[in-house]
Formats: C-alpha cells, sequence, structure tokens
C-alpha cells in the first residue's frame, strides 16, 4: 500500500474535504491523525468510518491558530509515534459575505489566525522532524478565491492567497531536504459549505464551470493524495486546480 507505515496528520480532517483526504490516505495504508478542535462527535465518526474499512488512525484535538498548543501537541505525537511523514493543512473557516468597510478588526483576524497563521503554525511544528529525517509531504489546501479573489470576501482571498505564496517559499527553502510542498486549489465543490446557497446562486456558479458540475470530495482527494506519493517526488511549490474549468 502507498502510505503504509507513513503518518499523515489532517488538520480539519473531521468533515468535508479533510475528511475525504483522511479517508483515502487511510485507505491506502497510512495511520491518520484526525485533527479538530470543536465537533469530537464528527471527529469519532470520521475514524469509526476509517476503522470500519480496515483503516487506522486517532483523533487529536487542537487549535491550529494557537501557536504555544500546537508545537506542544505536534511534538507529543511525533516523539510518540516516531514522526510525521505527512502533512495536510486542510483547516479553515470562511466569513459571510461583506465589503471591506464592514469587516471587523476582530473577524479579520480570526479568518487570518485561522486559515493562515495555522498553516505557518503547523508547518514549522512538523517540518522541525521532517527535515531531521529528510523527508515529508506536505500539502496546503487554498481555495481559487485566492487566486483570482472574491467580492465582498476580502479576508478570506486574502488567507488563501496568502497560502500560496507560503507554498512556493517553503517548497523552496525544504526542496534540498526531501521534502516537497505544494498546495491544492478546488473549485465549487459538493459539501456542506455549498448545500447553503441558494438555489439560483448555485444554478450561476453551474454556468460558469465549463464541466457543467460541482467537484466531488473523492476529485479533491485523489489529487492531494498524489501529491503526497511517491508518484510526485518530483512536483513541489505547484498549486494544482481542481475547478472544472472555473478558473484556469
Amino acid at each position: 500500500m502507498e502510505f503504509n507505515n507513513q503518518i499523515a496528520l489532517v488538520t480539519g480532517g473531521s468533515r468535508g474535504i479533510g475528511k475525504g483526504v483522511a479517508k483515502e490516505l487511510a485507505s491506502q495504508g497510512a495511520h491518520v491523525l484526525i485533527n479538530y478542535v470543536n465537533n469530537q462527535t464528527e471527529a469519532e465518526r470520521t475514524l469509526g468510518e476509517i476503522e470500519e474499512s480496515g483503516g487506522c488512525g486517532r483523533i487529536v484535538r487542537f487549535d491550529v491558530s494557537d501557536f504555544k498548543e500546537v508545537q506542544s501537541s505536534i511534538s507529543e505525537l511525533s516523539q510518540e509515534l516516531g514522526g510525521i511523514h505527512i502533512l495536510i493543512n486542510n483547516a479553515g473557516v470562511e466569513m459571510a459575505a461583506c465589503d471591506i468597510g464592514s469587516i471587523g478588526e476582530q473577524d479579520w483576524d480570526h479568518i487570518l489566525d485561522i486559515n493562515l497563521k495555522g498553516i505557518f503554525n503547523c508547518t514549522k511544528a512538523v517540518s522541525r522532524g521532517m527535515l531531521k529525517n529528510r523527508y515529508g509531504k506536505i500539502v496546503n489546501i487554498t481555495s481559487l478565491s485566492g487566486e483570482f479573489g472574491k467580492k465582498g470576501q476580502a479576508g478570506y482571498s486574502a488567507s488563501k492567497a496568502g497560502i500560496i505564496g507560503f507554498t512556493k517559499s517553503t517548497a523552496k527553502e525544504f526542496s534540498a531536504r526531501g521534502i516537497t510542498v505544494n498546495a491544492v486549489s478546488p473549485g465549487f465543490v459538493d459539501t456542506e459549505l455549498l448545500t447553503r446557497l441558494p438555489v439560483d446562486v448555485k444554478r450561476r456558479y453551474l454556468d460558469l464551470i465549463p464541466v457543467g458540475r460541482f467537484g466531488s470530495v473523492e476529485e479533491i482527494s485523489s489529487v492531494v493524495c498524489f501529491l503526497v506519493s511517491e508518484g510526485a517526488s518530483y512536483i513541489t511549490g505547484e498549486v494544482i486546480k481542481v475547478n472544472g474549468g472555473f478558473y484556469m
């Protein structure tokens, strides 16, 4: 199996894309650490589905935006498990649409702390062991909003654009030590967030997607898992668009 005996940490791994990635990695032999912060029930449900399919893992609680908590939690996990080989920086939040004049400082800080600082916190903690072992695979989940900007979503778009710059910089920094860093940029994916959109809004988006449908969690997960496989060892610093042709 592709990831047999490897430890994979998936932040925000209890639902949506994170859940799909965790299940796919586990199906290919990885021992998956399912990170969550609030909903333990969903994390346990995800782990249960993985175990029912013959995979293995555990749930791990820490807030990706809390620097000290992340460093402590990942240090303990690395010592116990002998290191973390794969890191999927997936945890993120989206804010309600509003113009820049209406965004409060607290809302701005909240979304940047989770979406961007969270990736810094986790990458900094996990990369210590990867650099020592001269091996590691990191994939950051960004968004098409970070590539072309989204009206009424300055905070979200800024955080996701920052992930792209962070990905390219760390890829250059880590490449000589056997660590690849890439990003996946999903378009409109059939998750809980999409179901909240009004029907007329979803129809307008569908008209703009050349393939004529929304993406699936499984389609995103398969790309993420390819990027952390040995078959992608010569790919680093890339942003892979998975959006059905919505933005090229």
